[in-house]
């Protein structure tokens, strides 16, 4: 585990030896080296995310939204588990056979990482569909469910089984080519009805992996049966050397988040602020705020720190329905603030649109200081609490000393990624290695074995989201093969000709989509459609990041569906709706930086050169 997250370090130094000494054998060796071990990180990375989409299946942790099948009598849920089952083994099984015709024609046999051919770093996708397809049959107790999951499966793979049939043995297929041009033909006429299916589906607990997964899948089989495609971009996708940052900085998270660092950092921020009016109100949303920065999902942060900061503002005096309400709608912000793996991931995946990492961060930064700011100042104006605890000195200096270490962090993250000392994946392994160190050896939280553990624990977060990831990256590379950003670019502008009431229609949309889709997905899914769209209004693709990202923090809290209301029930053991009606006041005040953010670009563009 740690060769991989020390690698880009490696990286680094010989980078810098290069650039203060002449060249000679020995140093060119270092940096030929260290060019390898960048690529052997991506590569090991790839790998990792198939074992982890596994793992989060083994764990049963796939990203649902489910929010009829809860309400829904017994007889009726059985039906639509039933019918999940079926589509996901049929959807599975169909993806392993859609990996072969890439393995035997499409990757050169050339190409290779550390001398393994590519074509055998490919074969970790289909060992990742078959061990998804092998629990899912697992998990199915009925075996006629699976059979006839199986049978759909072999219909919806017909096409790559010819495909590996002719590249191998050069069969044209025979009749079963016909039977082939009827399944597409069925899907031209049906392409819709199963669309909606799986959307359907979704509120009834289909995996969001399956939902996309499957209505991309369909989508390519009716439109000529290039299904092989979807394996293909799950392949660039994972392997892209700034999507490594996703597992590395999430490790971070999930050490400090589980170790001392939380009670360290509100005990530090209390004893600076706790004698003035709403002091931990202030430490609970700086520190949910940055570990939400480091984990990337705002879920996670009310998940993992929920109790812990719930605990420590009730027990400062402060109401617990208010306290709550105020930790839920802190949850997202962090998602603006540097190291943000949604900043990354919106870059990546858009990575012609004018706008990069390092923008989107300096463009995100006041937005993003905004709306902690605006939660907080919310927070104390609501605050009722009359116990204060005087300032000391000595009490302060202390805190500050035992929350050093912790401070640093994302300091020295700024810091060294903002001025381009380290690069993207050098600051991630950078924050892991730092957060493995500090937990491990000098806070001793935990034993090497322990951190492993914990390590181990987080795998069903990574894996959930890189999955996601690959899944909606194949549906929008139908998007883009089928001219649709092109096509609604035009609807567009024939029916819309003010900007600013584009504007608001997308922020109207993107409320919507933040409600019921995960982050990854939006990104991923929605971003590249309207990047066309606003650059015909002329605005700016770092303005336009920014409107994008702060809409889905804002989705994540709207009523009815927004993510975090869900995530917030669970996690305080309340009705989702008592939560919706307590952050209602934080939605308002986020709602009205975000039309500022929208309709005044000085906001986000203050800092880009």
């Amino acid at each position: 585990m740690l060769l991989p997250l020390l690698m880009p370090l490696v990286t680094l130094i010989t980078d810098t030896l290069l650039s203060h000494f002449e060249i000679n054998p020995f140093l060119l060796g270092i940096s030929t080296f260290a060019f390898d071990a960048d690529k052997g990180l991506v590569a090991l990375t790839f790998i990792f995310a198939c074992l982890a989409g596994i793992f989060t299946s083994i764990q049963n942790k796939h990203l649902t939204i489910s929010v009829v099948k809860d309400n829904l009598p017994e007889k009726a849920q059985l039906i639509t588990d039933s019918i999940i089952r079926v589509i996901s083994i049929a959807l599975l099984l169909s993806l392993f056979f859609a990996t072969f015709p890439n393995i035997i024609s499409i990757i050169s046999p050339d190409e290779s990482i550390w001398g393994i051919p590519v074509r055998i770093l490919f074969l970790a996708i289909s060992i990742m569909y078959a061990g998804l397809f092998i629990i899912e049959l697992l998990n199915t107790k009925k075996i006629l469910l699976c059979l006839l999951g199986i049978v759909l499966g072999l219909i919806f793979s017909l096409g790559s089984i010819l495909t590996i049939f002719y590249q191998v043995f050069s069969w044209d297929g025979g009749v079963f080519s016909y039977l082939f041009e009827l399944i597409m033909s069925f899907f031209q006429a049906s392409f819709v009805v199963w669309a909606l299916l799986c959307i359907v589906l979704a509120f009834f607990g289909m995996p969001l992996y399956i939902v996309l997964s499957g209505i991309a899948y369909i989508a390519f089989l009716q439109g000529g049966g290039y299904v092989d495609v979807l394996p293909l971009e799950s392949y660039t996708i994972l392997a892209d050397s700034s999507i490594t940052a996703i597992p590395l900085f999430t490790i971070a998270g999930c050490l400090f988040a589980e170790g001392s660092a939380a009670k360290r950092l509100t005990q530090c921020i209390n004893s600076a602020t706790g004698f003035m009016r709403g002091g931990p109100i202030i430490a609970s949303v700086l520190v949910a705020t940055l570990f939400t920065t480091f984990t990337g999902a705002s879920g996670v942060t009310i998940l993992a720190l929920g109790g812990v900061l719930s605990l420590i503002l009730t027990g400062t005096g402060n109401d617990k329905d208010e306290s709550e309400a105020l930790i839920t709608a802190s949850g997202a912000i962090g998602i603006l603030l540097p190291p943000s793996l949604a900043v990354i991931l919106y870059a990546v995946t858009n990575i012609f649109s004018g706008a990069n990492v390092l923008d989107i961060f300096k463009g995100a930064l006041l937005p993003g200081l905004l709306l902690a700011v605006g939660t907080i100042i919310l927070g104390i104006v609501r605050d009722k609490n009359k116990m204060r605890t005087p300032f000391s000195l000595s009490t302060f200096v202390t805190s500050f000393k035992e929350a050093f270490l912790e401070l640093l962090l994302p300091i020295a993250v700024f810091i060294l990624y903002f001025t381009g000392i380290f690069s993207l994946v050098q600051t991630a392994a950078f924050a892991a290695v730092y957060a493995f160190i500090i937990e491990v050896f000098l806070r001793r939280d935990f034993s090497i074995k322990e951190a492993f553990k914990k390590i181990l624990e987080s795998v069903p977060i990574i894996g959930g989201v890189l999955i996601i990831v690959s899944a909606a990256k194949g549906l929008a590379s139908f998007f883009i093969d089928a001219n649709v950003p092109y096509l609604l670019s035009e609807f567009v502008l024939a029916h819309i000709s003010s900007k600013y009431v584009f504007l608001l229609l997308l922020n109207l949309l993107l409320l919507i989509v933040g409600c019921i889709m995960d982050l990854y997905s939006a990104i991923l899914v929605v971003s590249p459609l309207i990047i066309p769209i606003a650059e015909s209004f002329g605005i700016a693709p770092v303005h336009l990041a920014v409107i994008f990202l702060t809409n889905l923090a804002l989705g994540f809290l709207t009523p009815p569906v927004g993510m975090n209301l869900f995530i917030a029930s669970y996690t305080f053991e309340k009705p989702v709706l008592k939560i919706a009606r307590d952050i209602l006041p934080y939605l308002l005040m986020q709602a009205i930086i975000l039309l500022l953010v929208t309709y005044v670009p000085w906001f986000s563009m203050v800092f880009v050169e």
